[in-house]
């Protein structure tokens, strides 16, 4: 494999990193405005929904770490064939150092934290939910 197969290849997986991360965040904004929408209050479509979403944010994150890892392991090939020729050096002394893709632990807390808090804001609103319907049903 050339070094600009490989630097196409790290970019690749960047790009497929990038659409992950945007599923996810298309994923948390439709369920959090779902769940904001309903008028009455359901604690089984609320557990329902926090699990799916749930089951959904495992197989993400395990897509974002695995894609995390493969961009690592072409930067680690990309350092390693960079003095191959004239031009690989040129663009490796240029283009590597911007390369620092994030680290899979890093990534994993990060996502792991906003799973907790759109978990907890599901039943946010659904406490909110059951609040006013209460005050509501007193009136």
């Amino acid at each position: 494999m050339s070094y600009a197969e490989l630097l196409n290849l790290y970019f690749d997986r960047s790009n497929a990193l990038q659409w992950y991360w945007t599923l996810y965040v298309v994923i948390i904004g439709g369920l959090l405005a779902f769940s904001s929408m309903r008028a009455k209050p359901d604690l089984i479509t609320t557990a329902i929904v926090s699990v799916l979403f749930l089951a959904f944010a495992y197989k993400n994150m395990g897509a974002i770490v695995e894609s995390t890892n493969q961009r690592i392991a072409v930067l680690q090939l990309l350092n390693e064939r960079k003095g191959e020729s004239d031009t690989a050096k040129a663009v490796a002394d240029k283009v590597l150092p911007t390369l620092q893709p994030a680290q899979p632990d890093a990534i994993r807390r990060f996502h792991l934290t906003c799973d907790v808090l759109t978990v907890a804001g599901l039943w946010a609103i659904e406490y909110r939910r059951r609040r006013l319907a209460k005050a509501e049903a007193r009136s």
